[in-house]
């Protein structure tokens, strides 16, 4: 019997000491070295990817999850189709910088990849990603920001409550206040 149980526990113990020797193990094999396919599906849909979360976690509601509650948060029909215009603008503009950092993406991995990287080449590239991240990030939180435009206080501090978030009344008030 204790037998049994040793196995599992060496099984374990050996796939835990060979994905530390290891931590890229199968990585290699990726399209885009640099991003994994969840990351390039993300990229692609305009998925926020927490890039938001210092908007959204201070008060500053999602155009997105502010749809998804439409209902409970009582949104009239202006505010309605003002957040489904942020939302659909804010998605294809995050979805073409997306493009371009995937696009960006590879051709890093390219250069690695055919030997052609050099200190220059390395700096302009990565230059040019660090830009375009910067970019993406600015895009999903400057709709964060019209969004509390859009809303009431009251609509603002209950979406907070909606999503979980303990400190609600005072974030609210504040984002509220600087708008």
């Amino acid at each position: 019997m204790k037998a049994f149980f040793a196995l599992p526990a060496i099984l374990v113990s050996a796939s835990v000491l060979a994905q530390d020797h290891h931590p890229y193990a199968e990585m290699e094999l990726r399209g885009i070295k640099g991003l994994s396919d969840e990351q390039v599906a993300d990229l692609r849909a305009g998925r926020g990817m927490g890039l938001a979360l210092p908007a959204e976690l201070n008060g500053y509601p999602g155009p997105a999850h502010v749809l998804e509650n439409a209902d409970v948060l009582g949104l009239t029909a202006d505010q309605r189709a003002r957040t489904q215009a942020l939302f659909h603008a804010m998605k294809a503009e995050a979805v073409a910088v997306g493009e371009q950092l995937i696009d960006q993406e590879r051709k890093l991995d390219r250069l690695f990849a055919d030997r052609r990287i050099d200190a220059t080449s390395l700096e302009a590239i990565t230059r040019e990603i660090g830009l375009t991240e910067a970019r993406l990030r600015q895009t999903h939180l400057k709709y964060h920001l019209a969004m509390v435009g859009v809303l009431s206080q009251s609509q603002v501090e209950e979406y907070l409550k909606i999503r979980g978030y303990t400190s609600t009344r005072d974030d609210a008030q504040s984002a509220h206040h600087h708008q």
